[in-house]
């Protein structure tokens, strides 16, 4: 092989997108067409690819892929055969891609290339399929889903087409063939964007929010007190309550908390509605459900399931006894996990504020519950143990002495 020769290389996909959008550029992906294995690593690069031919650059470190198709061959988005070969256009690498907003390339030159109108999707502020393809990969309804709710506040929407491709492939049973590992790492990428409610909302439009997130969909159609909530249905709540978090915290742990601190109200009986006592009991097995089947990490369940559980008591906060708030921050063992308070103040402050008309108003339970809990933690045991206490002993004399300190905080506050 010549280690001298050229290659056919050509900027692609969201790097293209993203320039055209006037966004910055987060990653650049390249692909190399006419080109085999032998070429790229001849010229120092690194082969990392498992499934198909993708390689590092000795210097930059982007990736490189060599330009590809694909057919289908079984259900599911691993159901593919790969052909990589210096006979792959890259007008038919272009042709895989699930949107034409990022079937795009450019030259080192700089010139735009766009066989499937991805610029004038852009101008349109569309999301399109590029080919019928799309219904081969399930993973294109999730993607499609976190690309709205990353440029919906650009005004992005989605082809009706492409929407009647998505609900086809629910109703063919296509999304049921997503593994949970893949579920969560496009969910954990939507949390992430700026309008993380239109993630859950085009999941629910086409049919797969039933499929993946049956907690949720349930959550649709069942109403709450109107003096309260004035949306009413408490799955738009939910959602509402998810993007407030997106502007109060960047914490993934903290949105996915907002997003289901009210699961327990979906097992509510109807007979009971539009109240429901009791729903914090029942939230958390529901948490624990869904954080399972997805496989999410534990301090996601974790956090969740302590929002589910206290958010109601935490916003009567100013109302507490301060054994009842001592008590309180037994159980979210915050003792061992200061960090844990705040991501949970934040996710019920977002829950307070996912209410028309609530969006501004002050919610100075987050700030008592913060200063009470750090009048405790100024507590401590080493003065019992140097007394020569022991075990419980220490540990009821510490209880005693942050009851005390709840005492004259609460004093305090309410004295300002």
């Amino acid at each position: 092989m010549n280690e001298n020769k050229p290659l056919q290389i050509y900027l692609v996909g969201g790097a293209v997108r993203d320039q055209l959008l006037g966004l910055p550029v987060r990653e650049r992906d390249w692909v190399v067409v006419g080109a085999v294995p032998e070429d790229l690593l001849n010229q120092g690069f690194k082969a990392v690819g498992r499934d198909f031919p993708v390689f590092l650059h000795p210097q930059t470190h982007e990736e490189y892929a060599l330009a590809r198709t694909e057919r289908k061959t079984a259900p599911g988005y691993k159901g593919f055969v790969v052909h990589a070969a210096p006979d792959v256009s890259l007008q038919a690498d272009l042709a895989r891609r699930d949107l034409t907003i990022n079937a795009l390339a450019q030259t080192p030159t700089g010139t735009l290339i766009d066989p499937y109108g991805g610029q004038a999707d852009i101008q349109a502020r569309q999301l399109r399929h590029v080919s019928p393809a799309f219904v081969e990969d399930p993973v294109r309804i999730l993607r499609v889903a976190r690309f709205a709710a990353r440029f919906a506040p650009l005004g992005f929407t989605i082809a009706t087409a492409t929407m009647d491709l998505m609900r086809g492939m629910v109703t063919s049973g296509e999304v049921d063939a997503l593994v949970p590992e893949r579920v969560w790492a496009e969910t954990y990428k939507a949390l992430s964007e700026h309008a993380p409610s239109q993630y859950f909302s085009v999941l629910r439009a086409c049919g797969a929010l039933a499929r993946l997130f049956p907690e949720l969909d349930a959550l649709f159609g069942v109403p709450q007190p109107p003096q309260y909530h004035p949306e009413i249905d408490t799955g738009v709540h939910t959602l509402l309550v998810l993007d407030q978090a997106a502007l109060l915290s960047n914490d993934n742990v903290v949105r996915f908390a907002a997003l289901t601190h009210d699961l327990g109200k979906a097992a509510t009986p109807p007979e009971l509605w539009p109240k429901h006592h009791g729903h914090e009991q029942r939230t958390p097995p529901l948490v624990r459900r869904m954080c399972k089947r997805l496989r999410a990490p534990n301090q996601y369940m974790d956090v969740a399931e302590k929002v589910g559980r206290w958010h109601g008591i935490i916003h009567k906060a100013l109302e507490l006894r301060p054994a009842t708030l001592l008590g309180m921050f037994d159980r979210l063992d915050v003792w061992r996990r200061p960090e844990r308070l705040a991501q949970i103040l934040l996710a019920c402050r977002a829950d307070a504020a996912g209410r028309p008309g609530f969006e501004s108003t002050p919610y100075p339970q987050a700030d008592y519950v913060a200063a009470a809990f750090s009048a405790c933690a100024r507590c401590s045991g080493a003065a019992w143990v140097q007394q020569g206490l022991q075990g419980r002993q220490i540990a009821q004399a510490l209880r005693k002495q942050r009851l005390e300190a709840l005492r004259q905080f609460k004093a305090q506050w309410q004295g300002r």
